[in-house]
Parts: structure tokens; sequence; C-alpha cells
């Protein structure tokens, strides 16, 4: 027997201390009644009660506050140890320490803004085994593979750039690093997590990627920074800026590509931190799908807690102290007796009940709120996902697709396949229905009558195409269907995760199958829309000879700005004169088809003003809106001088 807290005891001195000071009060008040009043008068006008009750008060109410303190105290007994258990998976962290990524166009800088989602994903996986492996110009493990996420945090928050003995920012090492690691641990599934700036890789990036799929690791990109990016800090140089060889400031930009290459190519994900997304369930939400296994953890003593045994009779005590110094006159105690039981009480509705009428009823705003909140209140994770699953089935009756894919993700955390199971469903259907209102401007119908047949999704897609073929800047953007293609293959991951959680459920197979019907008839769509285009396209006409060379100076500004001879297009008849045996002829079908590839590559013709002409059957905002495409280059402003790219393989940092 031991106490957790044995401080509270020092309160048990003051208790003799109170006793003493009541005796020493009563004492004091017959001393001065004795002297306010004559020995022989003291019966008739002063009533005597006895003194008993109110000692007895004084002992109960002693008894109550030593039983409190003895419980604040928390008494406690040894039960021995025992090693705690779970079912997680392995996430491995590679963690970019070159010298960029000091660069501070994310705030603080990139360092410490991946920290920053490295504590937010240990907090958000706290059954994974986590390692940390950092990289620049070689890769090290850092902390091993452990359950113990105190320790990996008090690792990241020491790690910085000098860690590092080589510099530079060798990706592919690291991703070696962590194949051989994770290969140690028999597993046939694991998460690599890569938090970098991104890099330019040669050919053997490819080989890891072979490898990270053979091995069963899937990558998970992080990219930290932007891509306007910023000069390196670096406090050994003047002006604390990094220079290259030529005495040049160094700029570092985030460079997206490899990141989206390896996350795509090993079936991972991609993101850039700080632009809204969560991270933290990103990756919760894609290593769901990954085989868990059980964990060891670390062995815990079990200690008894007694504290609860004497909070009883502690409040036992103060009760029958009340009682009995409670002075009883004019008051009946049934009517008090009867006053505390039969008083109501405000009744306080129960949330969950009112959460499941509202959703019953077709309130799905409030049922959303209702179940949002239900969720932010528990700390159980099975509940916060079962309130989160509400509240998605609410959105998505509503017609809120993304507010119910989000709230799907928050509901796959779930250790209940069958929850698990119906958050993938819902979340495939959402993103499906996503796709759909993107191209058809409205929700696809959930029953089979009203079902738009593969006629009504052809002239939808047609027409979307014909809008893009247009050039209308009103129209949707090529980004439409890639969204669009991009929602429709989540939603079929999301089915096959929910047929493997739950196999007997058969509306993951019939969602699947309608998804990839249409996704089938969307690729055969633009095919023939790419035939089309190609065909549409002029062809060279028989005859047609190489492409005229300019002759030096022709078609050039002299010093004044005015165009010298030759400049801007030729007449047949003078065209006539200048050719030669050689050369084909000025007039005949292909001859401003030459012109044209002659000037490819210049700016197009001007006319006296300066300005460009306006061709033959174009309309004054088409010729606007050709001048604005003309003069984009412009719009991005003079290079600041000394601004470089930030080429790795040559940075000796």
């Amino acid at each position: 027997m031991k106490f957790a807290q044995p401080a509270w005891l020092i309160l048990l001195v003051l208790l003799p201390l109170l006793g003493a000071a009541a005796v020493a009060v009563a004492r004091m008040r017959r001393k001065q009644w004795a002297a306010f009043v004559a020995p022989r008068l003291r019966s008739a006008l002063i009533k005597g009660t006895s003194p008993l009750p109110r000692w007895f008060a004084l002992f109960f109410l002693l008894a109550a506050c030593s039983f409190i303190i003895l419980a604040l105290a928390r008494p406690q007994a040894d039960a021995g140890t025992r090693t705690e258990k779970s079912l997680g998976r392995n996430v491995l962290i590679a963690l970019d320490l070159s010298r960029s990524m000091r660069v501070a166009d994310v705030k603080p800088d990139r360092l410490e803004r991946a920290k920053m989602v490295i504590f937010e994903l240990l907090e958000a996986m706290p059954n994974e085994r986590v390692g940390v492996i950092g990289f620049a110009g070689s890769a090290y493990v850092y902390a091993p593979l452990t359950v113990d996420h105190q320790a990996i945090r008090e690792t990241v928050e020491q790690i910085d750039e000098t860690w590092s003995t080589r510099g530079g920012s060798n990706i592919g090492s690291a991703i070696h690093l962590a194949i051989e690691t994770l290969k140690k641990t028999g597993q046939k599934n694991n998460a690599l997590v890569i938090l970098s700036d991104g890099e330019k890789h040669d050919d053997q990036l490819d080989d890891l990627i072979d490898q990270a799929r053979q091995s069963g690791v899937y990558i998970l990109a992080i990219g930290v920074g932007t891509e306007d990016g910023d000069y390196v800090p670096n406090p050994d140089f003047p002006g604390g800026r990094m220079v290259d060889r030529g005495g040049k400031p160094v700029l570092s930009r985030l460079q997206p590509d490899v990141l989206r290459k390896l996350a795509s190519e090993t079936k991972g994900r991609y993101a850039v931190a700080g632009t809204g997304a969560d991270m933290a369930t990103m990756v919760t939400s894609a290593i769901q799908d990954l085989d868990a296994f059980e964990i060891e953890g670390r062995e815990r003593a079990v200690m008894i807690e007694f504290y609860q045994w004497l909070l009883f009779p502690s409040l036992a005590f103060l009760l029958a102290s009340i009682l009995i110094s409670t002075r009883w006159r004019g008051v009946n105690p049934a009517l008090i007796a009867a006053a505390v039981i039969f008083t109501p009480s405000a009744a306080r509705a129960d949330e969950v009940s009112a959460a499941k009428e509202a959703l019953e009823q077709g309130n799905h705003a409030e049922a959303m709120d209702a179940y949002r909140n239900l969720a932010e209140a528990t700390r159980l994770r099975d509940r916060k996902a079962r309130f989160h699953l509400g509240e998605a089935t609410a959105a998505y009756q509503k017609g809120d697709f993304r507010a119910a894919r989000g709230a799907y993700s928050q509901a796959m955390l779930s250790r209940d396949s069958k929850v698990r199971g119906n958050s993938h469903l819902g979340a495939g259907r959402s993103l499906f229905q996503l796709g759909w209102f993107s191209l058809a401007g409205d929700a696809y119908p959930d029953d089979s009558e009203h079902a738009p047949t593969l006629t009504d999704f052809d002239k939808m897609v047609r027409a979307k195409l014909d809008e893009l073929r247009s050039g209308d800047e009103s129209a949707a953007s090529t980004d439409t269907i890639k969204t669009l293609v991009t929602n429709w293959a989540d939603a079929v991951r999301h089915f096959d995760s929910a047929h493997a959680t739950n196999p007997l459920e058969p509306s993951s197979s019939h969602n699947r199958a309608l998804v990839m019907t249409y996704l089938k008839r969307l690729q055969e769509l633009l095919e023939e829309d790419s035939e089309q285009t190609e065909q549409s396209m002029p062809q060279p006409q028989q005859g047609e000879g190489e492409p005229q060379q300019r002759k030096p100076g022709e078609g050039e500004p002299d010093e004044n700005g005015e165009p010298q001879e030759g400049d801007g297009p030729q007449e047949p008849e003078s065209q006539g004169d200048q050719g030669d045996d050689n050369e084909q002829p000025s007039e005949g079908p292909g001859d401003d088809e030459q012109e044209s590839d002659n000037k490819s590559g210049d700016k197009q013709e001007q006319d006296e003003n300066g300005k460009s002409p306006q061709d033959p059957g174009e309309t004054p905002e088409e010729r606007a809106r050709r001048i604005l495409q003309e003069n984009t280059d412009t719009e991005k402003g003079p290079l600041s001088p000394g601004r470089i790219e930030f080429n790795p393989p040559e940075k000796d940092w």
C-alpha cells in the first residue's frame, strides 16, 4: 500500500487543531454567560440544551474531512505489470534535412512546418509503430520503428539540418534506406511518409519505385514550400544568404514533380503542407487499407486505486454532521424529505436521440451540427467515428457531398469493421456524386427508374468537350475532366475497400460496376475526340517545300523601331521578283503557311501603331483575348537579377 500523492496527508495535522479550537471556543462561551447572568437567574432566563449533538456533529465533520484527505492522497496497491498490445502498422517518416529546408517561404520555415506535420501525425496515429529517417546528401535512421511516440517527439524536436554530415538532397538514398528498414519488419504492407521540398532526379528513381512496389511500400509524399520559393539562408555567407560559385544568391522552389511521381506510382497520395489540407487525416485514411498486426508496447505497472472506498464514508459522515447540527424546530422533516425527492429536476434532452430524430425528419443541417458536436465532445475513438458517420449521412442526404466525404474520412478511423466498411462505401458514393455534379451540374439520382442512360452520358460528355474545343473562357476547363476521373478512380478504390471489409454487402460491388462502366465509356469518348481532333488538323499540301529561310535583317526593326525592308507580309508580285529557280513559286496554295512557318518563335506582326492587326473574320472580343494571350509573359514581370533555379546535383551544401 502506498499513496500516489502523499502531500495531501499534511492536512491531517490541521484536524486536531480544529478540534482543540472548537473546545476552546465552547469554554469561552460558557464563561461569558456565567459573567453575564447570575447563577440564581440562569435557569429562568436561559433554556438549557444538551451540548452532546454539537459535539457529535463536530466529530462527524472531522471524520469526513479525514476521509476526504485520505482519498485525495490516492492510496494504491501494486498489482504487477502488464504489457500493452494493440493492432497497428509500420509508418516510417523521411524528413528532408537539406539547407533548403530553412527557406522561409512558409512560416516559420520549411523544416519547422514539416515538424508540425509530424507532430500531427503522431497524435492521429496513437497505435502505429513510427520511425524517423533524416536525409540530405545521405540518409540515416534517427529513430527506429517504435510505439513510444514520446521518444519520437523528442527526437523530432531536436533534429535540424546540422545533423546530416553531407549536404544536398538525395531523396533516392532515403527511399532505399526506408525499403531496407521496412523489409526487416517482415510485414507485407508498410507506409513511407516523405516530407521534402522536392528535387530533380535521375533514372535510378524508377528502379527505387519498382523496389518499393515489390516490397509493398506505399509512399505518401508531402511537399513543404511554395513554387515561388525564396533565397536559401546561410549565416556563414555575407548577407546571410547562400550563394553559388558565381556569387549569386541561390533561390529554392518547391519542385513537386518527383514527389507526385513517387506517390502516384506506388498507389500513395501527394499533398502540399500549408494549403488547408488535413495531412493527418490523409495519412490515417491511406494507411487504414494496410494490413494491421499485433504490436507489443511498453510494460506498465498496474495499480489498484482505493480512493473510491474512502469517498462513501466521507459523504456519510458529512451528511450525519449536517443533520445533527441542524435545528429542526418549526420544520417538518417529512416535508423536507418529500421536497427533496419529488422536486422535478430540469430534464436534459438526450443529444444522441435528438440528432437521430433530426436525421429521420429530414432536418439535415440540424443533424449535421448535432452529430459534429457529439463527435467533438467525446474522446472515445469508436464513438467519435460513429458520430462522424451520422454527420456524413446527413451531409450526403442534404447534397453537400464535399462535407460528406470529409466526415466519411473521419469515420474510417473506427476499429469496428462494419463502421469502417460503411464509411468506405459512403466515401465512394460521395466521390462519384462529386464527379457527376461537375459534369452534369446536378446529383446522380438514387432510384434506378430515373437513372440516366449511356446515351445521356455521351451527350453530356460531348457537350463538355465541345465547350473545351470552342476555346470559350467561360466554359469548363480541362481540369473538370481531370477532377472527374480522379474522383471516380478514388471512388472505385473505396468500393474495393468496402467490399474487402464487408464482402456480404452487395452495394459496394454494384456501385463499383456502375462507376467502371462510366469510366470505360468516358475513356472511349476521349479517344474518339482525340482522333477527331487529329483528323481536323490541316495537312501539308502536295508540292509544298521546306520553309523559306529569313534573310539577314529581314523582319527585324531598326534602331528607331521602324520595320526594315522585307518586314511584314509580302505581295505575290514582290515575292515573285525575289524568287530564284530553287525557291517555291510565290503564288499558289501553301504560300501563307510557308510565311507563317518562317515567323515561328517570333512575335506576331504589328501595324503602324505597334498593335497586332485584326485577322479577317475576327471579332473585337476575340482580338482582345488573343492580345492578352500574346502578352502573358509580360504579365509575370521581369525576373530579379541573380534568380537561378535551385539545382541540387550541383550544390555543395
